[in-house]
């Protein structure tokens, strides 16, 4: 992994976070209270297959179900002060106040995206992430119910087929991602990768999108066909 560090003082622009994830590096802090910002370019990329998604049939059937809300770029700061919070078994998190102020602003702009997930009117899970071209690069997702941030992933992927997109990048594989068909790609071919999607034109829906329910449709459909 190779890791360049700037200092504080620097302020973290829109105009430099989107240059960066053009070249295939992204922002980290080691945790929440450190002011410093990491640069990481790591050798081996996390990537989810946007068309090859693969959704557990239990995750399918409580989406299904309808049992949360999900709300698209309402609420796209408590999501992200949610994602930088410690949870139950996570001590610390990687975003600090340079990130949330830079991020925050890419939002503003249009370039950053939330998925909300609701129940009872409260806040329970979501997810944020950049759009830029036609890559996505999810971010950091959170959850404080059962399965809140999957729903939010799944109804992620429905938008972003919907959009046109044709990169997801997550960073880093995990065993929770591995779950979805999250594979890794050598740092050379996933440039190729990055370089093809943004260079492509694609949109990130809003909630008023008459295709969004058979876009949706369609990701569940075509997990039914898969083992799970």
């Amino acid at each position: 992994m190779s890791i360049r560090a700037i200092g504080a003082s620097q302020r973290l622009t829109p105009e430099l976070i989107l240059r960066a994830y053009a070249l295939g590096i992204f922002p980290m802090a080691r945790d929440r209270d450190d002011p410093v910002v990491h640069w990481v370019a790591p050798s081996m990329r996390g990537v989810l297959p946007i068309e090859g998604f693969h959704v557990p049939r239990r995750l399918a059937r409580t989406v299904r179900r309808a049992a949360f809300r999900i709300t698209t770029d309402t609420a796209f700061e408590p999501v992200m002060q949610s994602c930088a919070s410690p949870e139950a078994g996570r001590s610390e998190t990687w975003i600090n106040d340079a990130i949330l102020q830079g991020f925050i602003h890419l939002h503003r702009l249009g370039f950053a995206h939330s998925i909300e997930v609701w129940q009872d009117g409260d806040l329970v899970g979501g997810l944020y992430g950049v759009a830029l071209g036609a890559a996505f690069f999810g971010e950091s997702m959170f959850s404080t119910t059962t399965d809140a941030s999957k729903v939010a992933l799944v109804h992620l992927i429905a938008r972003l087929r919907l959009g046109g997109f044709v990169l997801l990048d997550v960073q880093f594989v995990t065993d929770h991602l591995r779950q979805f068909g999250a594979v890794e790609l050598a740092a050379p071919r996933y440039l190729d990768c990055l370089a093809d999607a943004v260079g492509r034109a694609a949109y990130f829906p809003p909630d008023e999108s008459p295709q969004l329910s058979a876009a949706l449709a369609g990701v569940l459909v075509q997990s039914n066909t898969q083992m799970s």
